[in-house]
């Protein structure tokens, strides 16, 4: 795995790069420049000493040419030439030859023939090759003509001998060979070629270079193309620049003058201006990157301060500031990352406290509380808490809305928190309940602490200028006597304070085993939803007598539950709950479909037989009760006056304009109506001549006892009588003695129900009980009307 460079080294290479592509740019852009300078001086010079040379050989031809007019003019040497005196004609050509310079000297006649020479190969008596040109020459201007003899440049001028008419001609020059060359690079400083060309030789150079060039000439010469251009050649490996002059071209010759100039001598005195550049470039690009490590390192500081700041607080660290003493951007950054860390840690300790603590007394919460809790149990110190409930903030707020409730808690957070000794914490568990912490103290001990804090709620509280009392009451319990560890703790203080709602005092130590009842109910509670479809619930019918036709044609259906773990639950333990929970609505009518679907077995054996069951103050509330009724009394056939609905008084002072209207539509569907428990509620005689009841069921609390002289004989028989008057009927439960069904059958009660006559049983061995009762026997089915 590649490690990454850090930002420094980063920062490094890219300074680095950037100089030394900057610095090399400027180097070689100033080396180029520079070469192309000395080159174009070097052109300059070139065109320079070829002119030079141009004018060097004008001027030396006029010389010539300048001396042989000087000879032809003498009369001596026109003489010879007429007379033919040879050793005469030649020396005078001789001698003037050596006074001009010429190194050839030659007398043709008119017709071209040699008459005298010094070259050795035009012999007296032949024509002279260039005999003709020499006279194509002259009538084209300057008798000057360079031809190629001897495979050499010759250079040769011409004028004719007259006496007074033309008698022959002198032709004198010089070849054009390395002394010249030579010559011509002392005057212009550049080296001199000439190119002799003729047809059937090779091309001979007259030359200053060396010899070792003088192929490496010849061939690159005639491999470029000449268009009296300046090219570049490279001759014994150095570079050359040259340019060419055709001084004469003839059939099957040509002379080609070339000059030379040396690039690389005159690159030579810039290679020490290059190498001081180039030494400058690179002390330059030393101290460059010098200034860049150095301005890297001084960009990277900072930024890794920020980034181990940065990690810092990532890791949660938001107390160490960052030091960057810096008026810059980075100095700017170091500050608002110091002000983003108080930020943050202000915010998360905001956070944490909100986190733990109520926002509307400042109390700790109960996670809060339970830590504290933990820690004390962890210590192994005995701890006690008080459970604190408060039992009528709904009246709070109907009367001071949420605000007051807010205004209320904070005052009780008050009274508590001016009682806490050192060492002890006061939380708020829900909207409702409060937990107060005793270090170091027993329950028993702590009680008393309970009774201190009870009267210190008990007083008023001002609510929207009104002034309240609030109903508090506390349960107790400790560790480790009533718990082994925080949660065990806690829920054991909460049901001692349920269990302090109950007590006339509101107070409560947690009593043994209520944690195992409290385990009971919320298993009952939790299972009871799940009963029904489970098969758990059953059905027993408990017979009621008439006694005026002594039959037996009534029955009140009981729900059982057999529960898996707990066996048969009494009604009086699980109706409760099923009414506190929710659940009694699913219970109603699981009932309901019960008995109509015994009715339905019972009608098709020929029983007739109206069953009652009871209806709570759920039930009637529910919109949707009168049409379940309607839909199962259609499915089972069923008429409705084989259904009574017992309600208690209770259950009608709930919501009494709603049971009104519910009781009514059940009426109408032909279900008979009772009211159950009668005596025990507080329903007035107005309220009770608006309910559509047919019945009054009085409570088994003022029969099972009865005889003539107690003071519930008074009570039942002004009810009996009451509920006559009314029209109603009446229905004794809890008959257990012949003595009770005397006294009712002498008061002129309708009907008897209780277990002088039988228990509940189930259906099939109800059914068994009436065949042994045949005096009882209930009617067979009522025929129709």
């Amino acid at each position: 795995m590649t490690r990454a460079l850090s930002f420094h080294a980063r920062l490094s290479w890219i300074l680095a790069a950037f100089l030394l592509v900057v610095i090399g740019a400027l180097y070689f852009s100033v080396r180029l420049v520079t070469e192309a300078a000395v080159s174009r001086q070097a052109a300059e010079r070139l065109d320079s000493g070829l002119r030079v040379f141009e004018r060097l050989i004008d001027i030396r031809s006029r010389q010539l040419r300048d001396g042989v007019q000087v000879l032809v003019a003498d009369f001596g040497f026109k003489e010879a030439v007429a007379t033919g005196d040879t050793l005469t004609l030649q020396s005078a050509m001789a001698n003037q030859a050596a006074r001009i310079n010429a190194s050839e000297a030659m007398l043709i006649g008119l017709d071209g023939r040699v008459l005298a020479s010094s070259l050795s190969n035009a012999v007296p008596g032949d024509t002279f090759r260039y005999a003709a040109e020499l006279r194509d020459a002259r009538g084209q201007g300057p008798t000057l003509l360079i031809v190629v003899l001897d495979q050499q440049a010759h250079l040769l001028v011409e004028a004719e001998v007259r006496a007074p008419l033309p008698i022959a001609r002198v032709v004198m020059g010089f070849a054009m060979d390395e002394a010249l060359a030579h010559e011509l690079k002392e005057l212009t400083g550049l080296d001199v070629s000439f190119l002799a060309k003729a047809e059937g030789n090779s091309e001979q150079l007259a030359t200053t270079l060396k010899s070792e060039a003088h192929a490496e000439l010849i061939d690159g010469w005639s491999r470029h193309e000449h268009a009296n251009g300046i090219e570049e050649l490279t001759l014994d490996g150095e570079r050359y620049l040259n340019e060419d002059v055709v001084l004469s071209q003839g059939d099957g010759y040509s002379v080609i003058a070339l000059a030379h100039s040396s690039l690389d001598d005159a690159l030579a005195g810039f290679h020490q201006l290059d190498m001081r550049i180039l030494l400058i470039t690179l002390v330059g690009l030393i101290a460059s990157l010098l200034g860049a490590l150095m301005l890297a390192r001084s960009l990277s500081g900072p930024v890794n301060a920020l980034a181990q700041a940065a990690q810092r607080v990532g890791r949660g660290d938001y107390h160490t500031p960052i030091e960057l003493d810096r008026d810059d951007e980075l100095g700017s950054l170091a500050k608002a990352l110091n002000q983003m860390q108080r930020g943050i840690a202000e915010r998360e300790q905001l956070i944490a406290h909100n986190m733990l603590h109520d926002d509307v007394t400042g109390l700790p919460n109960r996670s809060l509380a339970a830590e504290l809790l933990s820690r004390a149990v962890e210590a192994g110190r005995i701890t006690a808490v008080l459970h604190i409930g408060i039992g009528n903030l709904d009246a709070v707020q109907d009367s001071g809305g949420s605000e007051g409730v807010d205004q209320a808690l904070r005052e009780l957070t008050q009274r508590l928190q001016a009682g806490l000794q050192p060492g002890d914490h006061l939380a708020r568990m829900l909207s409702d309940e409060f937990l107060l912490i005793v270090s170091d103290t027993s329950a028993d001990n702590a009680f008393s602490a309970a009774v201190a804090v009870q009267q210190a709620l008990a007083l008023p509280v001002r609510v929207a200028e009104l002034e309240m009392r609030i109903e508090a009451h506390i349960g107790v319990a400790g560790y480790p006597d009533d718990a082994g560890s925080v949660d065990e703790l806690l829920r054991r203080a909460r049901i001692a304070m349920q269990d302090a709602a109950q007590m006339p005092d509101g107070l409560q130590l947690y009593q043994h085993g209520r944690d195992d009842a409290h385990q009971r109910q919320i298993s009952l509670i939790r299972d009871l939803r799940h009963a029904a479809n489970g098969g758990g619930l059953h059905l027993h019918f408990q017979p009621k007598v008439d006694l005026e036709h002594g039959r037996v044609y009534q029955a009140e259906a009981l729900l059982r539950w057999n529960h898996p773990i707990y066996g048969l639950v009494s009604p009086g333990e699980f109706i409760p709950l099923a009414e506190r929970t929710g659940s009694i609505q699913l219970l109603t009518a699981w009932v309901i479909e019960a008995v109509l679907r015994q009715l339905h077995i019972w009608n098709g054996r020929g029983l007739y037989m109206e069953v009652s069951l009871n209806i709570s103050a759920e039930d009637l509330s529910s919109l949707t009760l009168e049409q379940r009724v309607t839909e199962l009394l259609q499915r089972y056939v069923i008429p409705g006056d084989q259904l009574v609905f017992e309600i208690t008084e209770s259950a009608m002072m709930r919501d009494p304009e709603r049971a009104l209207t519910m009781l009514h539509r059940l009426r109408a569907l032909g279900i008979r109506l009772s009211v159950d428990d009668f005596g025990t509620g507080f329903s007035s005689l107005a309220q009770l001549r608006r309910m559509p009841v047919q019945e009054l069921k009085i409570d088994q609390s003022f029969i099972r006892e009865l005889d003539d002289t107690c003071g519930d004989a008074v009570i039942v028989r002004s009810t009996i009588d009451m509920s006559h008057a009314l029209g109603l009927k009446v229905v004794a439960e809890g008959v257990e003695h012949g003595e009770t069904r005397d006294l009712l059958r002498a008061w002129g009660c309708d009907t008897l129900q209780g277990y002088f006559f039988s228990r509940p049983l189930p259906a099939d061995a109800f059914e068994a009980w009436l065949k042994q009762q045949p005096h009882l026997a209930a009617r067979p089915l009522k025929e129709p009307s």
